[in-house]
């Protein structure tokens, strides 16, 4: 079992900065060398802003973020990767030998002493599966290897690849990855808007939520709007409302 883990390595500088700059260059005579001398901190700060007020958001594109996050499951990036403008960099299990794979336990499981036993057993099977499988397989295609002439220090590094490339299928979607991605900065606003709604599954939510306050720390009027729709609008999910606008609110207001 492992602990989610947001960690923003790297982001565009002086981004509201070159949000300015690019919006304003859209209705200007002049060149970004003019409109830069212009610009101050409040004035940035209100354009930016006025931007976002009027949903004129291609001029925010010029602004990303790489992200690199650990200790979530697959369930967790087959739902990350769907957000289809952005860039991934995931842990390999094609590559990478899993002796001892960490898994995500759901928090309705785990407040369930029964549910628990029968899952985290079940984990336990699915890595002893994953062992015996890579044991017989990296036999095999070690002595076929061998057989067809090559080398016993690459018969065995090309049996061990080959092996763990079938038994990772054993793996379940509990399985413990890490992922790096890089989003611009209107993309992350939609995904804000999708999956820190209450209505989002409970992980990618939790992870939403934390990026959400790294990128805010950073650029708080850039992102002074992000989060669930519903905070500055109507909720966009009709009748499978969570009914909770009020609570949503509050909470983003204060984060």
């Amino acid at each position: 079992m492992t602990e989610l883990k947001v960690k923003l390595l790297n982001y565009t500088p002086n981004g509201e900065e070159t949000i300015a700059q690019a919006g304003k260059l859209c209705y200007s005579r002049v060149g970004v060398d003019e409109i830069g001398e212009k610009q101050d901190e409040e004035s940035i700060a209100r354009y930016v802003k006025m931007l976002s007020d009027m949903g004129h958001l291609s001029p925010i594109e010029h602004v990303s973020f790489t992200f690199a996050v650990e200790g979530v499951s697959r369930v967790l990036t087959h739902q990350l990767v769907r957000h289809r403008l952005a860039s991934y960099s995931q842990q390999s299990q094609r590559y990478v030998k899993l002796d001892q794979f960490d898994y995500i336990i759901p928090p309705e499981i785990e407040k369930d002493k029964s549910a628990k036993e029968i899952y985290v057993n079940h984990m336990i099977t699915c890595q002893k599966v994953y062992d015996d499988l890579v044991e017989i397989l990296e036999k095999k295609h070690y002595e076929d290897f061998i057989k067809e002439g090559m080398d016993e220090k690459k018969a065995k590094r090309s049996a061990s690849k080959k092996a763990i490339e079938d038994a990772r299928y054993t793996f379940p979607n509990a399985c413990e990855t890490k992922i790096v991605f890089t989003m611009n900065a209107r993309t992350l606003l939609h995904f804000f808007n999708v999956r820190s709604c209450l209505r989002a599954q409970w992980e990618i939510r939790e992870m939403s939520d934390q990026m959400l306050k790294l990128v805010k720390d950073i650029y708080p009027n850039l992102f002074s709007n992000a989060g669930p729709s519903c905070i500055s609008g109507p909720c966009p999910e009709g009748k499978m409302t969570c009914g909770k606008i009020k609570e949503v609110r509050e909470k983003f207001a204060k984060m």
